[in-house]
């Protein structure tokens, strides 16, 4: 059975899927998901790359920005970074590495905590970081499987109500098209509806290898994105239905959670306007924050802010990505294309706060390693080089992660502490770029 059949058996099962199921299914089915087939999608070969197959300076970087918390907060004798998302390993190897190289101390202190549920990349994961697993210094962790949003229970929650869409060759071509409710005339509806299903999972936990009270450093480099969200418009939430073996967009009614999303954030979309609900990864946030009582998260992703969104920009930005080439159409080759939604860094920071984090503003990539980096001049990427050649093509990986032509400012990087005092944090020198020094 293909994953396309598999997701229209569902839908003919349980009646239309929301966006964020289909986009579960897409990426994190066991078997079919594009997460779970190999790794050959990984990479500057592959359908993507992350800063950590530019260059290890990336992964150098972070472990000069990880000693100094560890530093900051007085050089415990244990200290947990756990990385959700890891991969391939490249990022841990290149950090543990370079600890172990330049900060010993800092190393023998530390424990990393890799969180992965792809049964494919976590044995790639035991390959790449054999020597760190045999010795106890990494260990795996179940990963924080993406629950689907909604539980459903028959077709009854899931009529077309508003119209639906045929997909077919790439293109969106309208078969029906009904009288479309205004988002005022849905949250004048719902907002008395009762019973609602919950829009997230109850159920995500945050396994970690050593004790609670152990602080902890969680790093999430391009996890977000890659977080199953929900799509509302006008006439409200997207569904997935299936038709004679082709699959339909379809609308149903907002959920309370969705509706109330859209009220915080004062998003209400426009008539053919789309905008993404990422209640999963609130949800993540909100777990992450709830296992944290003394230490930090460093999150980097490509997104964007509530400001930015109520100016008109970043609304509907969910794309597929195939051999480094995006197609708008989520829809083709389930399982065999890579599905991402931008992060909602506002939303993110709030969920954060919540649960007792401070989070610091909010900085590109580029800031972000130049503070780390501006003190000793990047020296840290440009130590092994013993050739002019070899120099210059490492300027040009430097120049590929730090510069707004290349990853420098599409990535922004979120800082949130707890159990520190946040002007502790603020000093620290990935946030320190372009301040004044004292």
């Amino acid at each position: 059975m293909t994953l396309r059949q598999k997701i229209e058996q569902e839908i003919r099962e349980r009646g239309p899927i929301p966006f964020s199921r289909y986009m579960e299914l897409c990426l994190y089915d066991p078997k079919l998901g594009y997460y779970s087939r190999n790794v050959e999608q990984f990479g500057k070969a592959g359908d993507f790359y992350t800063s950590s197959d530019v260059h290890a300076v990336f992964g150098r970087l972070l472990a000069r920005q990880f000693e100094e918390i560890w530093r900051m907060l007085e050089s415990p004798t244990q200290i947990e970074i756990l990385e959700l998302g890891p991969g391939r390993g490249l990022f841990a190897l290149d950090m543990l590495d370079w600890s172990d190289k330049k900060f010993p101390e800092f190393f023998r202190a530390a424990h990393y905590t890799l969180v992965e549920s792809s049964p494919v990349l976590r044995q790639r994961l035991e390959a790449t970081l054999g020597k760190h697993f045999r010795s106890g210094k990494a260990s795996l962790a179940p990963g924080l499987k993406p629950a689907s949003s909604r539980r459903l229970s028959g077709t009854a929650e899931t009529v077309l109500s508003h119209g639906y869409s045929h997909i077919v060759d790439g293109t969106t071509k309208e078969l029906w098209e009904g009288t479309a409710l205004q988002t005022e005339d849905l949250l004048q509806k719902h907002r008395s509806r009762e019973g609602t299903t919950s829009a997230v999972p109850n159920d995500i936990s945050i396994s970690r290898a050593l004790a609670p009270e152990v602080p902890i450093i969680v790093f999430a480099n391009e996890f977000f994105d890659a977080l199953p969200v929900d799509v509302l418009s006008s006439p409200g939430e997207l569904r997935i239905a299936e038709k004679d073996g082709q699959l339909f967009e379809a609308w149903h009614p907002a959920s309370a959670e969705e509706l109330e999303f859209l009220d915080r954030y004062s998003l209400h979309p426009e008539a053919g306007e789309r905008v993404e609900a990422p209640l999963i990864a609130q949800r993540y946030i909100s777990q992450i924050a709830r296992a944290i009582n003394c230490g930090v998260l460093i999150t980097i992703d490509y997104g964007y802010t509530r400001n930015e969104q109520l100016a008109g920009r970043h609304r509907g930005t969910i794309a597929a990505y195939r051999q480094h080439s995006v197609n708008a159409n989520p829809y083709e080759a389930p399982g065999e294309q890579d599905i991402t939604a931008h992060v909602n860094f506002t939303s993110l920071a709030g969920a954060a706060e919540a649960q007792g984090m401070h989070v610091q503003p909010l900085l590109t990539q580029s800031q972000f390693l130049m503070g780390i980096g501006e003190h000793n001049q990047f020296a840290d990427a440009f130590e092994e080089c013993r050739l002019a050649q070899e120099r210059a093509k490492v300027a040009l990986q430097l120049k590929h992660l730090v510069t707004p032509a290349g990853m420098g400012e599409s990535f922004h990087v979120m800082v949130a502490s707890k159990g520190i005092n946040p002007p502790k944090i603020a000093k620290l020198s990935g946030l320190s770029f372009g301040k004044t020094k004292p």
